[in-house]
């Protein structure tokens, strides 16, 4: 019955793609209309227009698809993303204002979240109001190893334009390094769009990839003897101190990099509404309903957007040897940031170097690594809430530095 259906299905398709050419030599010449419509009506399909070029990157959204669900990688993101690659990868012709890039229809209008960076700030604003500050604001030295982890920014930023990239694209291609896909894509949008695709899957999938990037690492720099100290347990922060923290913060970072006020703006908006306990239900919203609707939305429009010539080049090559080279430099600094630190404080107060790696703002995974890589050493060390000061404030720190290459180089 299978192979029947089979061939079945075959020979219907194989009448479909010669039945044009059968009317045309069997059809009176007064009945040409009905010919004419019958090929503009094949000539419309995606069938006459599909290119190998379509396969390919159909089959680059299937296998994102195939990540996120048997893999688990990103899949709030991957996921979207992969179907939208397969959605903007149908051929057709244009002037019907359905493709993503024909100004008035849908998908051009909801890929204006993404164009107008307004997506980006929504998603910090959901990330603010589900982001507890407290480990950074009781230990404030913590954001040294955020700021320390940043390096890895600006050093493949550096590597990018030696490889050929213009000044812009090689600040899209460095905001990889931060593993801060909002700010990633922030800057992209501005500097560099037609970039977007392959920035985007490299962040995301490095993103997923943080645990088999970062193990290795922080074992090859850190000795047995570092892995196994212990930190004071971080003092109880109040409540005062959770509400000034964002205004604070706020007026801090937004002074030293006001290109990057949608940002930060809602970043701490965002956690104001969680602190301030009098608007725990637009807290509530921007943590779950809005982010996971605006998730949906970007990944889903940017998979839409991703070309195949665009996207299917030598110069998406190097952005994803980049990507990962940026994410060993950045964990690599935090790490010997903090056993450079160490070396200026006393006995009791030291910081164990694994939570250095958490500096990248893959939040929470980069701080589960370095709890994970504590207890393999000392089942009694618990070093999760200590990861989390450096990882957020790897996420201010690259919002910052998101503001301060979109100052130099828009």
């Amino acid at each position: 019955m299978k192979k029947f259906n089979i061939k079945t299905g075959l020979l219907f398709l194989s009448m479909a793609l010669i039945l044009p050419a059968i009317l045309q030599a069997q059809t009176p010449a007064n009945d040409l209309s009905v010919l004419n419509g019958l090929q503009y009506f094949w000539i419309k399909t995606g069938f006459a227009n599909f290119q190998f070029n379509n396969l390919i990157m159909i089959a680059v959204g299937i296998v994102c698809i195939y990540l996120s669900i048997a893999k688990k990688w990103e899949p709030r993101f991957l996921l979207p993303i992969g179907f939208g690659i397969i959605v903007g990868n149908i051929p057709f012709t244009p002037g019907f204002q359905i493709g993503i890039n024909e100004p008035g229809s849908v998908l051009n209008m909801l890929y204006n979240g993404v164009s107008s960076a307004w997506y980006p700030s929504l998603l910090f604003l959901g990330i603010g109001a589900m982001t507890d500050f407290s480990a950074l604001i009781s230990n404030p030295k913590l954001m040294l190893l955020g700021a320390a982890a940043q390096l890895g920014i600006f050093v493949t930023f550096i590597g990018a334009y030696a490889l050929g990239f213009t000044p812009a694209e090689s600040g899209s291609v460095g905001m990889i390094g931060g593993i801060n896909g909002p700010a990633a894509i922030f800057l992209t949008a501005k500097l560099a769009p037609h970039l977007m695709g392959a920035v985007v899957i490299s962040v995301y999938s490095y993103m997923a990839l943080v645990r088999v990037i970062q193990r290795p690492i922080l074992k090859f720099l850190t000795t047995k003897n570092e892995r196994v100290i212990h930190m004071k347990a971080p003092r109880q922060v109040s409540r005062i101190e959770k509400i000034i923290f964002p205004v604070l913060g706020f007026l801090l970072t937004s002074l030293i990099a006001p290109a990057a006020l949608p940002l930060l703006g809602m970043l701490f908006l965002g956690n104001l509404l969680k602190e301030s306990g009098v608007t725990e239900k637009l807290a509530d919203t921007a943590r779950s309903a809005l982010i996971n609707t605006v998730i949906v939305l970007m990944g889903f429009t940017i998979g839409a957007s991703i070309e195949a010539d665009r996207f299917l080049t030598l110069n998406s090559v190097k952005i994803f040897i980049l990507g990962a080279l940026s994410i060993v430099i950045a964990t690599a600094t935090g790490i010997l940031f903090a056993k450079l630190m160490n070396l200026f404080l006393k006995d009791g107060n030291k910081i164990n170097p694994l939570i250095g790696s958490a500096g990248v703002a893959a939040i929470p995974l980069s701080a589960k690594v370095s709890q994970e890589m504590g207890l393999k050493y000392d089942k009694n060390n618990y070093l999760l809430k200590h990861a989390m000061g450096p990882t957020v404030a790897g996420i201010i720190g690259s919002a910052v530095a998101a503001g301060l290459l979109l100052g130099m180089l828009s």
